[in-house]
């Protein structure tokens, strides 16, 4: 019996050229107060870069910082503002192409990205993308906290997330699209790796 073959795409670094979740906090909080955020946050910003922080614990902090008591719809309305007005030109051409032979192969196209829901359902919908699975923003009774709903969307996170949602991956044929150490497991978990390019 012939698998079924599912794509899996990382996004920032491999969809786009580079991190997608600075632009989305400077389009939403502008330059000026970003910049005082993250000073606000520096300690803990090099905390995590020797090693003293945890991915998670730093990305909730700054996420906190810039969104929490925001209501979940506004931030859904700037999410998609974000999409139309600023995301659609971080795309690399070459990427979308290798997307676009996926979805008219029929294949089941699926990003899986540390990035956070808010901006990326919006995005791969407007493409006809299957399904994301990422970081999602924790937002109870309608208003955002700044913590993330589970796990940072990042290495053998990113597997055992396709695992939970499709079952056992050797029943698939699994073609992977990263660029970077989170995407690792992911890589390796695939019959058809590609790390940093396309064909």
């Amino acid at each position: 019996m012939k698998r079924p073959v599912i794509a899996a795409f990382d996004f920032d670094g491999t969809i786009t050229y580079r991190d997608s979740l600075l632009p989305f906090l400077i389009f939403t909080n502008g330059w000026l107060k970003s910049f005082f955020y993250f000073l606000l946050e520096s300690p803990f910003l090099l905390a995590y870069l020797v090693g003293l922080y945890s991915r998670q614990g730093t990305k909730e902090r700054i996420l906190t910082r810039f969104f929490k008591g925001k209501s979940t719809k506004k931030i859904r309305e700037w999410g998609r503002s974000f999409v139309e007005k600023d995301l659609y030109k971080r795309v690399k051409p070459e990427a979308m192409d290798r997307l676009q032979w996926h979805l008219e192969q029929g294949h089941r196209c699926i990003i899986v990205s540390a990035s956070i829901d808010i901006y990326l359902e919006p995005w791969a919908e407007s493409f006809g993308v299957h399904d994301v699975i990422c970081s999602r923003l924790a937002s109870p009774n309608g208003f955002v906290t700044g913590k993330l709903l589970g796990a940072n969307c990042w290495g053998p996170e990113k597997v055992r997330r396709l695992e939970e949602e499709f079952g056992n991956l050797e029943d698939y044929k699994l073609f992977a699209y990263g660029d970077s150490r989170g995407d690792r497991e992911l890589l390796a978990a695939a019959d058809h790796p590609f790390y940093r390019t396309y064909s």
